[in-house]
């Protein structure tokens, strides 16, 4: 099947990428179900289960949420700091420059 996209116009170019889009979604569902099938049958030739697996030291953990930021910069609203981890540059200089922490709190 060749397709030409530029003699396609905007509108079938837009249901084309609409179907494809579709078509990886649902490629990618069978695909992790046939993934995780053949990991519990490799897991279940030793006598594990996936279950069993996943709760190893160093087995990859589910992505955990996101902390709030809890500091903003002044100057810039779109810098901000979860109070958390190594404090960026910008609230080092606030501080350095005698900024109270409590005033740069969202």
């Amino acid at each position: 099947m060749t397709i030409n996209l530029n003699e396609m116009s905007r509108k079938e170019l837009e249901k084309l990428r609409k179907d494809v889009d579709k078509a990886l979604k649902s490629i990618e569902g069978r695909e992790l179900k046939m993934a995780q099938e053949a990991a519990a049958k490799a897991a279940a030739e030793y006598g594990f289960t996936l279950a069993d697996l996943s709760s190893l030291p160093g087995a990859k953990r589910a992505a955990s949420t996101k902390s709030a930021p809890k500091y903003r910069n002044p100057n810039d609203a779109t810098q901000t700091w979860t109070g958390k981890g190594r404090q960026p540059d910008w609230f080092k200089t606030a501080i350095a420059a005698g900024t109270d922490p409590s005033t740069l709190e969202i």
